[in-house]
């Protein structure tokens, strides 16, 4: 069983992470904590890196609308597009069943859906796959590869990708981002990040045409393992989406946060 308080880590993890990430990426990026909302917004090609999220605890009907509307005004005053997270069990249960009909007339459209995960997991052995070598993200080479596996994995242009990540000097540092590679081409990604004393999980992509043979799994349990190995952390956290959501209790996690995407509607 899981309760507010594991929606509210989560919530505060994402807002915490994206706040280095939007910062690394634009110094002048939009980044707010007003009521009920925080902003996480770069303004780059890369969407993940463009984020309003719904921060408040047990957010009721009527507000819930106030927030989806101020929400979409600041995601249609920016030149790039992005998405709102919302947290379902940040939500009252007539604010959830009101959710989809308040966004809709605020001008949004669901997106897709994802889930927040937790546990108390590390360390992680180092794992090891038959196909796979690992490297550790420390070149801008590897940054690119880095890049265009999430951009071909969720559907994005590759130069959106390298938009969000290919010039970072954070991403070679202070992140822990590794590389499963087969026969000397990098197909699968994932990467870590101490955040408030937990590891998070990011941006963990796998090329389309090398899915469903566990390379996401070993490459995220390789990002987890540099991470603890580096930091100490014993819990981490991450947001998955459908595709991956099956994959992370085996490595240790637990479902906590059902969630939804929301952009703006064309």
């Amino acid at each position: 069983m899981h309760g507010p308080a594991d929606s509210v880590e989560s919530m505060g993890q994402l807002t915490a992470a994206w706040r280095v990430m939007v910062l690394d990426r634009n110094p002048d990026a939009d980044v707010r904590d007003l009521p009920g909302l925080a902003v996480r917004w770069a303004d780059c090609r890369f969407p993940f890196w463009n984020c309003v999220t719904l921060t408040g605890d047990g957010t009721g009907a009527g507000l819930v609308q106030r927030r989806l509307d101020e929400a979409a005004e600041i995601m249609r005053s920016k030149r790039h597009p992005g998405f709102l997270w919302v947290f379902e069990d940040l939500l009252d249960d007539e604010a959830c069943a009101a959710l989809e009909p308040a966004a809709g007339q605020a001008g949004l459209a669901h997106a897709f859906p994802g889930t927040g995960m937790a546990g108390d997991l590390l360390p992680v052995p180092e794992p090891a796959h038959p196909d796979l070598t690992f490297v550790r993200v420390d070149t801008g080479e590897h940054l690119r590869a880095f890049a265009d596996l999430n951009s071909l994995a969720y559907g994005f242009p590759l130069e959106d990708g390298r938009d969000g990540l290919a010039w970072s000097t954070l991403w070679k540092s202070r992140v822990y981002a590794c590389l499963g590679v087969r026969n000397g081409t990098p197909v699968t990604c994932a990467a870590t990040m101490e955040v408030e004393g937990r590891l998070f999980v990011m941006l963990v992509a796998t090329d389309p045409a090398w899915q469903r043979r566990g390379y996401g799994e070993a490459v995220t349990r390789k990002a987890l393992h540099e991470g603890a190995a580096a930091t100490g952390a014993t819990r981490a956290t991450l947001h998955a989406t459908a595709a991956g959501a099956p994959v992370y209790p085996r490595i240790g996690f637990e479902p906590n946060s059902p969630m939804r995407f929301y952009a703006l509607k064309d």
